[in-house]
């Protein structure tokens, strides 16, 4: 699809070293990778340093989206709150309290997007 070349930027939604991997090598040179997946703690990569100084372009983590929350949530309030940012359409579910537990694990089955708790 991209003629051998890679793509312009990669990025890893899983969270898992496998995936970052795939993103890293599937990126043209000069490409970028991001990070977006939140990794365990424990998790660990292992590339060949001359992959990742050879490849050029640029590694990076985006942690919610690269925004400043105290600036920018309120903002992103507003905007669902004047109906102009659909965040309904990315729940996939409403909960209780007591069935936290139940939805990590259908979150990392792959069976939701996200599940809002109510109270």
């Amino acid at each position: 699809m991209t003629g051998g070349n890679g793509v312009n930027v990669a990025i890893e939604a899983v969270g898992n070293p496998v995936t970052f991997e795939q993103a890293f090598y599937a990126r043209d040179h000069a490409g970028t990778v991001v990070l977006v997946g939140v990794p365990s703690p424990d998790m660990k990569i292992e590339l060949p340093l001359i992959e990742v100084f050879g490849r050029g372009g640029a590694v990076k983590s985006s942690w919610y989206g690269d925004c400043l929350p105290t600036r920018d949530f309120p903002m992103f309030i507003e905007l669902y709150m004047q109906g102009r940012l659909d965040l309904d359409r990315f729940v996939s579910e409403t909960i209780a309290i007591g069935d936290v537990e139940e939805a990590f694990h259908k979150m990392e089955r792959g069976e939701v997007l996200r599940s809002v708790v109510v109270f």
